[in-house]
């Protein structure tokens, strides 16, 4: 299993980072942090098209049963990345590779080219109220 990570900043050091270097997951994060904490958003737009020239790499070597596009949609709604060069990348990966992306509001391209397509929506947060990220939790 590989995962690439399009947002989260490598310095974070998440818990799902570190559980998945327990199972032996490739696990890459190559952006730098939240779009509204970052001082120069086209060093940031460099580094999610950084991140996808490797997942393309990536979806087309065939050596992962499972990748993970983490928060990649945000790279296609942003403008960041083309759309068509990621529908045309999950259609020609190698075969028995299955794709999982995450993310908000994929676009209808995306959507369509893929099996699954599940909408979260979020009823009640606690961070709305004030309350932190707990580690061992959230992080």
């Amino acid at each position: 299993m590989a995962v690439v990570q399009f947002i989260k900043a490598d310095e974070w050091h998440t818990g799902e980072q570190k559980l998945a270097g327990h199972l032996g997951v490739d696990w890459h994060t190559l952006g730098d942090g939240f779009t509204w904490e970052s001082t120069d958003l086209d060093e940031t737009a460099a580094k999610a098209r950084h991140a996808w020239d490797f997942a393309k790499e990536t979806l087309a070597a065939g050596q992962h049963q499972l990748v993970i596009l983490d928060e990649l949609t945000y790279a296609i709604t942003f403008g960041w990345i083309e759309e068509a060069d990621v529908v045309d990348a999950l259609r020609s990966r190698a075969p028995g590779t299955n794709v999982v992306v995450t993310g908000r509001d994929a676009t209808a391209g995306l959507i369509a080219v893929a099996d699954t397509v599940t909408e979260m929506r979020k009823v009640k947060h606690a961070y709305d109220t004030g309350i932190k990220a707990i580690k061992g939790i959230e992080y």
